[in-house]
């Protein structure tokens, strides 16, 4: 279907000249794009975006509530901030995002620093709130939302290489994963009219960005229906990827299960559309699974993996897991470790199981795996993940790759780093690239996390 009729209205740049915003985000990338809505917001009323705390009228903590360390690094960040509040008598300080959500009480009640509490779908809200605030009540707005995705708000970007750049599809989760808070804080599923997706695509390249990551709770089970259109993930894929072929398209996160060979034949049709695929698996084990609510079986997953590599051959693939789930057994754990074995991620992110209030397994499950056998679990998922990746790497030694620069290395200033189409960071000598130009690399050497190469004229 034709997504690709769309106005274009350019990027908003960070001006305003009223009082001084300042925007702490913590967790997901769906935060990161949410900091900059609220900037969108926020400017629109007037505000002046700062990087310096110390010179702010008002402070926002866009909070993570995945797990309990996340939500006791926001808690040690509150303490921190009362030294402005010493300095600043007016500041005004908000926690925004999926803890403001969870713990509202809490927060209003117990911490007298915060002025201001709005979760993810209150944030059109904030211009009243900090009103409100600024008036001497506690401001709170809660509320979730079946409808609100932000889809005509243009973010005003925060990154700092403007290379590449987060678009929001859609908003909230169906799945009811057992361990995950985040359909409680974030409410159902909704996805965003294409149209707006397009439009923000299309801005970002005229300003220069050359990637852009599609972003959702589960990216894969995208759905947009408007009288007889209806547009799956498959669909809007292909419409961003012809935005322009030098726009790269990633996307982030897919369920397993959502995972259909026609994501991945679209993928195939176009070379835009990064050949790298984050495919949480969480645990090798089908009866961990079933207990985790994630509607598939270890064999189901390895279908999937099959899948990826015969319709697009060299994709890289990277996952999540989790050690130490409610009754995880040596025999769970080992079906874990031979899981990664077999597929040979590139990459993962690995945690220890921590329990949260209100989920399924808090209300029905015991968090019976104690923790030192947790951490030593995790540290063999640790220790594995390591030699996968550096294997993974070393088979692509001796290979060229076009690569994205993105930036300065941080080891020298002679050196560029960019990322290829399988996700994969390269360190080349600069040269006369910029960042932001398309570069042939050489890989020569590599290490678990980075590869290092030689630029090809």
């Amino acid at each position: 279907m034709n997504l690709n009729h769309v106005n274009i209205s350019g990027l908003r740049p960070i001006v305003g000249d009223g009082r001084k915003l300042y925007i702490e985000t913590y967790g997901c990338q769906m935060n990161a794009g949410d900091s900059e809505v609220v900037l969108s917001i926020l400017q629109g009323d007037g505000f002046r975006y700062t990087e310096d705390p110390a010179g702010a009228d008002v402070i926002l903590i866009n909070t993570c509530s995945i797990r309990d360390n996340a939500e006791q690094r926001i808690w040690g960040r509150l303490r921190e901030l009362r030294q402005y509040k010493k300095k600043n008598k007016g500041l005004l300080v908000g926690v925004i995002g999926c803890m403001a959500e969870r713990l509202r009480e809490k927060l209003i009640d117990q911490e007298e620093l915060v002025n201001l509490v709005a979760g993810p779908d209150a944030y059109r809200d904030l211009p009243r709130l900090l009103r409100e605030a600024g008036g001497g009540a506690k401001a709170v707005n809660v509320l979730l939302s079946g409808e609100e995705t932000y889809a005509e708000i243009s973010p005003v970007r925060l990154d700092k290489n403007g290379v590449s750049a987060y678009i929001s599809i859609m908003r909230g989760c169906n799945n009811m994963c057992s361990y995950c808070v985040v359909p409680y804080t974030r409410g159902a599923e909704r996805s965003r009219d294409p149209q707006t997706i397009l439009r923000e695509a299309r801005e970002l390249f005229d300003g220069g960005y050359r990637e852009v990551t599609l972003l959702g709770q589960n990216v894969n089970s995208y759905r947009w229906e408007n009288g007889e259109t209806v547009a799956g993930f498959a669909d809007l894929l292909g419409a961003v990827a012809s935005v322009d072929p030098k726009l790269r398209v990633r996307f982030s996160t897919s369920h397993p299960k959502d995972l259909s060979d026609e994501v991945l034949h679209t993928m195939a049709r176009y070379p835009n559309l990064c050949r790298a695929i984050h495919l949480p698996a969480q645990s090798g084990s089908t009866r961990m699974l079933e207990l985790m609510n994630r509607k598939y079986t270890r064999e189901w997953y390895l279908g999937r993996i099959e899948a990826i590599r015969r319709i697009l051959p060299g994709c890289s693939i990277s996952t999540d897991l989790i050690a130490g789930f409610c009754t995880e057994t040596d025999d769970d754990h080992r079906q874990t470790l031979s899981l990664m074995e077999e597929v040979g991620y590139a990459s993962a992110f690995m945690f220890k199981y921590s329990e949260r209030p209100n989920t399924k397994a808090a209300r029905h499950m015991a968090d019976d795996v104690p923790d030192g056998v947790k951490t030593a679990r995790l540290n063999e998922i640790i220790a594995l993940q390591n030699e996968l990746s550096l294997r993974s790497n070393r088979l692509d030694v001796g290979r060229e790759f076009e690569v994205l620069v993105e930036g300065v290395s941080k080891r020298s200033d002679r050196q560029l780093f960019g990322r290829t189409s399988q996700n994969k960071v390269v360190v080349f000598d600069r040269g006369d690239a910029r960042v932001g130009d398309y570069v042939r690399v050489r890989v020569t050497d590599c290490s678990s996390a980075t590869w290092h190469g030689q630029r090809v004229e």
